[in-house]
């Protein structure tokens, strides 16, 4: 649970850190990219109006204006950027163009010039060829086309794009480092009291054995003392009965702490060999089947044999054994109790199912929760006993082996819990 805890908050963080990241960068970039669209849109503009011979001449951004002040960075922009302008008549023909160093390999000039005489567009992006055309058509029915050099541009937003992509991957990186470190210290006072109610439960479980013995054994004396009166002995019956339901009790939250203890990484609490699995699973289908046809239900069984994992063989006989028998507790009279065992290479999967009352979607998420029982469960009796700690058990002794445990509920299916344990050859 703490190490779920602070996954879900360092996921959250960098979550957060990421969006934010992305949203500033981002807008940063369409940002550059708007403004060189525009001054380039604006340089093609000039380029189609006016004079040939007026046109702007490309000036380095380092040189003068001819009144022998610096250039505005804004007009220094404008200045390099390579505008070629075409004067092309009606019947196509080319009748001037102005000097300007731009090269463009003849057939994509011609293609593009087609073109762009061809689009309904006044003017357009080929980003293949890192260039920009803007038309023009005069009253005489001539054309005026410029045509932009985009290479420096799109090297320039490539650029940026890269290094926005550096800020964000390292940026990520330092906070990855900051929010496990975070999650550490803000987790730690939970961490504290989560072991500390283990260690409650633990103790007072072993502490409650002792007591509950000798009531149980003092219990047992008086049962056999044939002084006392018929009327008298269902006090000391109802104490028996009560008493090894306390016994029960106790014996669970012993196991719920020790399955506890595994998952929060305590060492020696679970033994970890070799189990045949699927002897496991076909022994307690075979356990429970008896008690399955007093109910009025009956087992069948689908088990690959070869199934073999790691872990403690009490646990997850145990864990097969809650299963089963709670299968068979709510099963309807008449409907069978599937059993299913089936694996692949790194896993392997062990579902029960059962038809009968089928448990609610709003309490499907509960069901592995201590002490959580339906409305229709909640009082404890003489048939289905129990005190809400099974499928608790059952979720601690399966997370403790590194699977999982899950329930659907439907009426055309039935209720199926399914465990997937890993596998080993």
């Amino acid at each position: 649970m703490l190490k779920s805890l602070r996954r879900k908050f360092v996921l959250v963080i960098m979550a957060l850190v990421g969006i934010v990241l992305i949203t500033v960068l981002s807008g940063s970039f369409i940002s550059a990219w708007q403004t060189q669209h525009d001054i380039t849109h604006e340089a093609l503009e000039r380029a189609v109006q006016g004079s040939m011979f007026d046109l702007p001449k490309i000036t380095m951004q380092d040189e003068e204006e001819p009144n022998g002040e610096s250039m505005s960075p804004k007009n220094a922009r404008k200045a390099n950027m390579l505008v070629l302008a075409i004067d092309i008549d009606a019947n196509g023909v080319i009748l001037a163009t102005n000097d300007v160093p731009l090269i463009i390999d003849p057939d994509t000039l011609r293609s593009l010039v087609n073109t762009a005489i061809a689009s309904d567009k006044s003017c357009d992006w080929d980003t293949s060829n890192h260039l920009a055309w803007h038309k023009l058509q005069r009253s005489s029915g001539a054309w005026r086309i410029a045509i932009a050099d985009t290479s420096a541009v799109d090297i320039g937003l490539q650029t940026l794009a890269i290094k926005d992509l550096v800020i964000i991957l390292a940026a990520l990186g330092v906070m990855l480092i900051i929010s496990v470190g975070l999650s550490i210290w803000i987790v730690k006072p939970v961490e504290e009291a989560w072991n500390q109610q283990r260690r409650f439960v633990a103790d007072a479980s072993h502490e409650l054995k002792t007591p509950l013995a000798v009531i149980i054994a003092n219990n047992q004396i008086l049962a056999s003392d044939p002084n006392i009166p018929k009327e008298s002995r269902r006090w000391i019956e109802s104490t028996s009965d009560e008493s090894t339901h306390m016994k029960n009790l106790v014996e669970e939250l012993l196991e719920l702490a020790r399955t506890d203890e595994t998952v929060a990484g305590s060492q020696g609490v679970m033994q970890k060999v070799p189990v045949d699995f699927s002897a496991m699973v076909e022994n307690a289908a075979l356990e429970f089947d008896a008690i399955a046809f007093e109910r009025g239900t009956s087992i069948e069984e689908s088990i690959e044999e070869g199934v073999r994992v790691s872990g403690d063989p009490e646990w997850l006989e145990r864990l097969c054994k809650i299963l089963i028998d709670n299968a068979c507790k709510y099963s309807a009279k008449g409907s069978p109790v599937r059993v299913n065992l089936s694996h692949d290479s790194r896993r392997c999967t062990f579902a029960v199912n059962n038809f009968g009352n089928t448990i609610d979607p709003e309490d499907l998420p509960h069901v592995f929760e201590r002490f959580y029982r339906t409305d229709k469960a909640r009082s404890r009796d003489a048939k289905t006993g129990g005190f809400g700690l099974g499928l608790a058990i059952a979720q601690g002794i399966a997370n403790s082996h590194g699977g999982t445990i899950s329930v659907t509920s439907n009426e055309a299916s039935g209720t199926t819990f399914t465990v997937v344990l890993p596998t080993i050859s």
